[in-house]
């Protein structure tokens, strides 16, 4: 369990410097989005397994980035150390409809229609991540105040996804 996580972090610090050399940057902060992983951690003085599927780690002072949908805002955060919340926040909006829903209910047209409609540009992906599939993230981002302190946002442009 942790190898993967290890491998899926030394893979997308990869990525990330290759795009700063590409651009002529130099990365001044990395912050991850781990979410879908469990970690040993002490819960109440007992270790435990935490497996945060649908969210990220929040501890206190830890950064994480909380995105909406390809077309909406995403969120840097600063996590509070909430132990309510085993110390962890959303991992991104949520949806609000299945794969299959999506599938069966948008049309490739109609998702490049509200990515134009965003002046985003979409690289890769399928139906089934539609920008209308999910909830609103600032309605999402209300409702977790006690967990994470919003330090900045920042709007997709281009989105690169997997087929």
């Amino acid at each position: 369990m942790n190898l993967a996580g290890d491998y899926a972090k030394a893979c997308h610090d990869n990525i990330h410097k290759r795009i700063a050399k590409a651009i002529g940057k130099r990365i001044v902060v990395t912050i991850e989005n781990h979410h879908n992983f469990a970690w040993k951690e002490m819960v109440n003085g007992k270790e435990c397994i935490v497996h945060r599927k649908g969210a990220t780690p929040a501890h206190e002072g830890t950064l994480g980035i909380i995105p909406g949908s390809m077309t909406a805002p995403g969120f840097i955060v600063m996590g509070k150390g909430n132990p309510e919340s085993l110390n962890s926040a959303s991992h991104g909006a949520g949806r609000l409809f299945s794969r299959a829903k999506c599938k069966a209910n948008f049309t490739p047209s109609q998702i490049k229609k509200v990515l134009a409609d965003n002046d985003v540009q979409l690289i890769g992906g399928n139906v089934d991540e539609a920008p209308m599939a999910y909830k609103d993230i600032n309605k999402v981002m209300a409702l977790q105040t006690e967990l994470v302190t919003v330090l900045g946002t920042f709007t997709p442009k281009i989105v690169r996804m997997d087929k």
